[in-house]
């Protein structure tokens, strides 16, 4: 059985796209370094601990494998971090997808899709960005994803293979069934730090610029569920079966909250208030991000099943409070 290469699929986006993938009847086979990601992660596919840009390693998986296509999440995210660290980033992000693709060349993979971001698009004129919009990433983050994707387009060029760009927005929520979710530690995604404060792992929470020109002056993004993002996914990797042509898609749904209201809602699914800090801007962060992804719902026939915030907060705040349970040791018996 041919099989799909998942790279970082133990982490969070990429085991969620892995379990969708093996729920199917795919054979899928992970290479993961479990920097960030975990072990259990992992439902019904084969895990290769190592690193994306080890050729020898990704070379042999591919070849014993059998890997027909390559889904590539591996990266690091962390934006602030990207700021301080940037050679860190186009070391793992930029140099490690240049050698999977070396190694996609040498085993003649046809398929390749690629796990991107919109902070490709940077500050855009009016908040809105659709596949067109000028790239002009204003972090070392985006910047390395970008770098990441000329590559992919220029090697694609050639008549190599073809690929799909998925540049995500503001991902969030977790499995509803809560097998899997979103346990990096550390993590700087706001759903995720705001549910970890509303179960008390966090003792605050904080709102990282005030002053923003938008209507409650805090930032505005468009956060899509984990498992929509998952299912685009797969649709991306049917149309490249169909014999469809490259491109990339933009995934988010249309429409976007503030701080205060993801702040607001996890509040209110939670049953409790919050305890807010307000603090100033942090580099590389933008007023307003919304995604323009009619092209994502047109081409590949995507429809979101998970657009409501209080859905998406109910399940991260599940999973936050699985994670919790875990960590509590039991109470001795005398």
């Amino acid at each position: 059985m041919n099989t799909v290469l998942v790279t970082g699929g133990a982490g969070y986006i990429g085991s969620h796209v892995v379990q969708q993938l093996v729920a199917r009847g795919e054979h899928v086979v992970v290479i993961d370094n479990l920097s960030t990601g975990f072990r259990e992660a992992v439902r019904g596919a084969e895990l290769v601990i190592g690193n994306v840009g080890d050729p020898g390693l990704v070379s042999h998986v591919m070849a014993v494998h059998r890997v027909e296509s390559v889904l590539h999440f591996a990266a690091h995210t962390v934006v602030p971090e990207s700021v301080c660290d940037p050679l860190k980033y186009y070391g793992n992000n930029t140099c490690n997808t240049r050698n999977l693709l070396a190694c996609c060349a040498d085993a003649g993979i046809e398929r390749f899709i690629f796990s991107s971001t919109a902070a490709v698009y940077g500050v855009t004129d009016n908040g809105v960005a659709d596949e067109d919009t000028p790239t002009r990433p204003i972090n070392p983050y985006g910047t390395s994803k970008l770098m990441s994707e000329t590559m992919l387009r220029d090697h694609s060029a050639t008549g190599a293979m073809q690929h799909v760009i998925l540049r995500y927005f503001n991902v969030a929520g977790c499995d509803p069934e809560g097998r899997i979710g979103h346990s990096t530690p550390n993590a700087t995604l706001l759903i995720k730090v705001c549910c970890e404060h509303a179960v008390g792992i966090r003792e605050s929470l904080s709102i990282f610029g005030t002053d923003y020109d938008t209507p409650d002056g805090t930032g505005i993004r468009d956060y899509i569920h984990v498992d929509d993002l998952a299912a685009a996914h797969l649709c991306a990797l049917d149309y490249l079966r169909a014999g469809g042509h490259s491109l990339t898609l933009n995934c988010g749904y249309g429409h976007g909250y503030s701080v205060r209201e993801v702040i607001n809602a996890v509040a209110r699914v939670g049953g409790k208030p919050l305890n807010v800090i307000e603090l100033p801007r942090r580099p590389g962060d933008i007023p307003m991000l919304i995604a323009c992804s009619n092209r994502l719902k047109h081409v590949m026939a995507w429809q979101p099943r998970y657009d409501d915030l209080d859905f998406i907060v109910a399940t991260a705040l599940r999973w936050e409070q699985q994670l919790l349970y875990r960590r509590t040791p039991l109470p001795s018996v005398a």
